[in-house]
């Protein structure tokens, strides 16, 4: 009888391990799990896949580049008083002081073969569309933007460009290179601080004579004057400037191959030493270097 008594639990437990067992393995497929029932291989649902590597949507290094804009970039005053100095431009110069971008980029003589400058002293943004079509002709791998001083150096505030004319400009210059170059790369640099210009420069008296000539009136005419009317003259030229940057910002980043600056060139404070000898207004050939650091940073730098 006590026999008899000791195997019904007995044969309940080993029945109720059989059930567990079956639950494990049912758990374990369901889970994609264990083994492979026909070779006793690991399964390959087990094995989880390397994740591809995105494609890089912006070159550090290209091989290539053309330089459009205005007067900065074509070196006005750098060298020599009222006039255009190119080998001092900060985008594809050849000066050893300034150490442009296309030399940082390409090296000397990269740069002698695969750089070209199509900046036009006086220009505006009506027309870069026309600089960037003459920009694909050369097919870069980077083009190189600086325009907008221009347009808000007016003979007068109210001679400014509008923001939306100016928006309307970039995005079609934009366009006219993309229909030929879809994979381009572009560098935006912001317009200067024509006020912060102003300030530093104001206290040169050749400089304010060779203001007096016509450069940038709107911030620059009646240098010394500091009543009501001067300072909201002023004050309007720099947030009309402003909001030229905020315009190069939000286009140029609709384009996945555009890299603007993020106020770089706005920020940066130039000094007595970085402004030219002759007008105090314009880089000199160290601050075109400033400019070529800075722009070297945009291209190769994380954003």
């Amino acid at each position: 009888m006590r026999e008899s008594g000791t195997k019904g639990p007995v044969r309940r437990l080993r029945t109720a391990a059989a059930a567990v067992s079956a639950l494990v393995a049912l758990v374990a497929g369901c889970s994609g799990g264990g083994a492979d029932a026909a070779s006793g291989e690991p399964s390959s649902r087990a094995v989880a896949k390397p994740t591809p590597k995105p494609t890089p949507t912006w070159d550090r290094s290209p091989s290539s580049l053309v330089a459009v804009g205005d007067s900065i970039t074509r070196g006005f005053d750098a060298c020599a008083v009222l006039a255009d100095c190119p080998e001092a431009s900060w985008a594809t110069g050849t000066n050893a002081s300034v150490n442009s971008l296309a030399v940082r980029l390409l090296g000397a003589s990269g740069a002698a073969q695969h750089s070209w400058n199509l900046a036009v002293t006086g220009s505006r943004i009506s027309d870069l569309p026309r600089q960037m079509e003459r920009a694909a002709e050369h097919r870069p791998e980077l083009v190189t933007v600086m325009t907008g001083a221009n347009d808000a150096c007016r003979s007068s505030v109210g001679q400014m460009t509008p923001v939306a004319d100016f928006r309307r400009s970039f995005e079609r210059a934009l366009r006219e290179l993309r229909e030929t170059l879809p994979k381009t790369q572009v560098y935006v640099a912001s317009v200067p601080d024509l006020k912060r210009l102003w300030s530093q420069g104001r206290g040169n008296p050749l400089g304010k004579q060779v203001w007096k000539l016509g450069i940038c009136p709107s911030m620059l005419g009646d240098a010394d004057a500091v009543d009501a009317s001067a300072v909201a003259r002023r004050d309007a030229v720099r947030e009309r400037v402003v909001a030229y940057n905020a315009v190069l910002a939000e286009v140029c980043g609709r384009d996945a191959k555009c890299r603007y600056d993020r106020g770089a060139v706005f920020d940066y404070a130039f000094t007595g030493t970085q402004l030219s000898q002759w007008d105090w207004f314009h880089p000199s050939l160290d601050g075109q270097g400033r400019l070529a650091e800075i722009a070297y940073r945009g291209v190769t730098g994380a954003q």
